[in-house]
């Protein structure tokens, strides 16, 4: 078999968990739910974020929260202070792609 095949967990329980990380990508996949998110951090890579359903709360450095809903794809610098958070009813369900995979 010349493919690797990754699983994810289908949930609706809040989960953090680390698909891939290897020396060419890390790849998260993360579920919460309302008042549910990340503790405020610095992104360590750029980094792409897909919101799959629900809608996404996001605090980036000193600017206020902005929504985004399903379907949205995002790319933060490496670099930024970052608060993610589920403020709305719907379950969230986000993956985030850190390419190139994060040296430290």
């Amino acid at each position: 078999m010349i493919e690797q095949v990754f699983k994810f967990t289908i949930t609706d329980d809040k989960i953090v968990e680390r698909v891939i990380a290897d020396e060419n990508v890390h790849y998260n996949h993360m579920v919460f739910n309302k008042g549910e998110g990340l503790p405020e951090h610095f992104s360590n890579s750029t980094l792409y974020m897909n919101v799959i359903r629900g809608t996404l709360s996001l605090g980036l450095d000193s600017q206020n929260i902005h929504e985004y809903e399903k379907g949205s794809l995002l790319k933060i610098p490496e670099n930024v202070k970052m608060n993610v958070k589920n403020l709305n009813q719907e379950v969230l369900e986000i993956t985030v792609v850190k390419a190139p995979a994060p040296t430290k």
